[in-house]
């Protein structure tokens, strides 16, 4: 099964789990994205609806996509009584395409799942002229100094592999605005980052890993032996860990097509 399709077997943990964004990544999207009342925004990926729910309070007139049938449900159940959201059940790739339909596109940590000969075609031809593309995700960038070791350790006994998560993709190291630059469809890249910081119990953090796409790949009985030691680790320094986090955002406008 293709990686991003596994998040629907734990979509009622994910949307328990997973992070909304910053209020102020929010607020650049919009100031830079200079939307008319009427503009409507296409979500890729909406997953459960966290970034759907931070966008929606603005008014505008929203659709949700997602591959997934189960993350499909707890968005609609985490959104339910707000008018201005729709969903499909759809990949980007199999979106019907009409020119100049959308003034903004937003994808969050979802964008590196979409096939690359299609990512910035696509978008480029959905948006007006004057659209904008918002890419984004969360990257946990600093670990308690008391467990980091141990993680490691776990993790190459379990894994046989210890290094930045599927996250890091979104660090400006990242591919992101290298994409961008290559697609020759869009202009420079901005970037934003936006710092926070997660604060965990054993619980929550164990039940968080359940969704990563690199711990779903795993056989079930490697997976839980995995999170049964890292929740022994945690619980072992009094069952809480804060990690330092942050959102990074890429977004821009397309080319003149004229």
């Amino acid at each position: 099964m293709e990686q991003r399709f596994t998040f629907d077997a734990v979509a009622s943990v994910y949307k328990a789990t997973r992070p909304g964004y910053p209020e102020a990544l929010v607020d650049d999207v919009f100031a830079y994205a200079g939307l008319n009342p009427t503009d409507r925004i296409l979500e890729v990926g909406c997953g459960t609806g966290q970034a759907t729910r931070s966008f929606s309070t603005r008014g505008f007139p929203i659709l949700a996509t997602d591959p997934g049938s189960d993350m499909l449900l707890g968005a609609r159940e985490s959104l339910a009584g707000i008018p201005n959201v729709e969903f499909l059940e759809t990949t980007f790739e199999a979106f019907p395409t009409k020119r100049g339909e959308y003034r903004l596109i937003i994808a969050a940590q979802s964008w590196h799942w979409i096939a690359p000969q299609v990512r910035f075609s696509k978008a480029a031809e959905i948006l007006s002229p004057d659209g904008t593309l918002a890419v984004f995700g969360h990257v946990p960038v600093k670990w308690p100094d008391s467990l980091g070791e141990q993680f490691k350790q776990i993790y190459l006994r379990h894994m046989g592999a210890w290094g930045p998560p599927p996250e890091a993709w979104y660090l400006p190291s990242g591919p992101f605005r290298e994409w961008f630059d290559e697609s020759g469809l869009f202009e420079p890249v901005e970037h934003r980052a936006y710092p926070w910081t997660w604060h965990h119990t054993t619980r929550s953090y164990t039940d968080f890993l359940r969704t990563r796409s690199d711990h779903r790949m795993l056989a079930s009985d490697k997976r839980e032996d995995l999170l049964d030691e890292v929740a022994r680790s945690i619980d072992a320094h009094g069952g809480r860990l804060d990690i330092g986090y942050e959102a990074h955002l890429y977004m821009a406008h397309p080319v003149n097509r004229n």
